[in-house]
């Protein structure tokens, strides 16, 4: 959790392999201790390219600290979304929704860089995002 807390940007490609379409998310993503201090928000805000159209886009997440030094990460309503354990460096793990299957990689480049990539695969949706995420500054 103190690895991550502080301010990054974000460069996210993201695919829809169904139609070939692809765009794009740039923009920051800070860490930061609640209100409550029992978690670190999660906060990403910028601009999505879509087919030629630019618009603010952003989500919140929620990440609950355990002693061992993983994570649980929340939606934003409180709903669980998945593990995290970066203590090696290295992270996959699995999202059902509906019917369709969320499988995630997170990578440890550095201390200043990590990678996010959900491979997003069913019926409703056959697509790819891949994220950079670089610190902005230091906590």
């Amino acid at each position: 959790m103190a690895h991550l807390t502080g301010r990054w940007t974000v460069h996210r490609v993201l695919r829809d392999l169904a139609t070939g379409q692809e765009g794009t998310f740039r923009g920051t993503a800070v860490f930061r201790p609640a209100a409550d201090a029992t978690h670190l928000l999660h906060v990403e805000d910028g601009g999505l390219t879509w087919n030629g159209v630019t618009g603010r886009a952003g989500r919140t997440l929620l990440l609950y600290g355990r002693p061992d030094g993983t994570a649980d990460v929340r939606f934003a309503d409180g709903r669980p979304f998945h593990p995290l354990d970066l203590r090696t460096g290295h992270w996959t793990t699995r999202h059902p929704c509906g019917r369709d299957r969320y499988d995630g990689t997170f990578t440890v480049v550095s201390a200043d860089e990590w990678r996010l990539t959900w491979r997003t695969t069913g019926p409703a949706k056959d697509q790819l995002q891949h994220s950079v995420y670089r610190r902005a500054d230091r906590p």
